[in-house]
């Protein structure tokens, strides 16, 4: 069985046991976190597909853990101008575990 999510403005498709990296979730690592907003859920040949989500459908998780993603730089340079600016970033991340498909 497998659904296809929505958190952090991204979609994911995602089936239990699998373990990804989303945008930062609340929460320390072991909480337990239940995604309400199931785009589609499929089992085999029978797919049902939400207007915009499915009906009583969930999809459970536990936070492993709270992380950062890499730093990404943001150089800009106006040549000649001896103008220079320079920013570095990391994103918050979150990594998860589905534990269980409700459809």
């Amino acid at each position: 069985m497998y659904a296809v999510i929505k958190t952090g403005g991204k979609q994911y498709r995602v089936e239990k046991d699998d373990v990804l990296t989303v945008e930062k979730l609340d929460g320390d690592a072991g909480a337990k976190i239940e995604f309400s907003d199931v785009l589609m859920v499929g089992a085999g040949k029978s797919v049902k597909i939400g207007t915009p989500a499915v009906s009583g459908a969930k999809v459970s998780a536990e936070l492993v853990e709270q992380t950062r993603g890499p730093k990404l730089i943001a150089f800009k340079k106006r040549r000649r101008k001896n103008s220079r600016r320079k920013k570095g970033h990391r994103q918050d991340l979150s990594k998860i575990r589905i534990t269980a498909i409700k459809g």
